[in-house]
């Protein structure tokens, strides 16, 4: 999952918003002197990754994207379900999508001091230029995934996934509602992080 599906998982608090994002930015290799707040949040983290990456039904939304995108399709799902996550908030939140973006970002921006040199620039950027926002639209999706094509460091064909996703929007989108509902049981049931 990407970003905002992280945090949607993570607890209200300013160690879980950190530990659930670590998990992108070298996770284990920076918590030998954190609390276990962040610990559980960053196993959290790769809890979700886990049973992301292993079920059948993200698996089988692969076959959505063209033959030279199909090595980056689970970053580009990553990504697509930020934006269904976002198109059907109220379904999966009481809080507004304003309201739980300002409370985030506040969250993390608290933590900012301890967090590895990149992961800093990352959520600086994302706060301060609300990188949700972008996530609303499939060309703010398809301007995410050219960005993430360009810091791939080896050549790659993975720019115009936007084309893809638009083009299997809706099968990607009934995918993105059957899973989702299952990745929030699966989490919640684990208790990595008391709620």
């Amino acid at each position: 999952m990407n970003y905002l599906a992280h945090l949607y998982l993570a607890q209200p608090t300013a160690d879980s918003h950190f530990g659930n994002l670590l998990g992108d930015f070298g996770g284990k290799r920076h918590v030998e002197h954190l609390p276990n707040t962040v610990k559980n949040g960053l196993d959290n983290h790769y809890l979700v990754d886990k049973f992301t990456d292993s079920h059948p039904l993200v698996k089988h939304a692969k076959q959505y994207f063209s033959p030279e995108r199909k090595r980056f399709a689970c970053v580009a799902i990553d990504v697509v379900f930020d934006h269904f996550l976002i198109v059907h908030w109220q379904h999966f939140s009481k809080q507004s999508l304003s309201e739980f973006k300002y409370t985030s970002y506040q969250l993390l921006n608290q933590r900012i001091p301890i967090m590895p040199t990149r992961m800093q620039h990352v959520v600086t950027s994302m706060t301060k230029n609300d990188w949700f926002k972008e996530y609303e639209t499939i060309d703010g999706i398809g301007l995410a995934l050219d960005n993430i094509a360009k810091r791939i460091r080896f050549t790659n064909t993975f720019s115009g996934a936007a084309d893809d996703i638009a083009r299997n929007y809706d099968e990607l989108e009934a995918v993105f509602l059957a899973f989702f509902p299952e990745l929030i049981k699966h989490v919640s049931k684990s208790g990595f992080e008391s709620t």
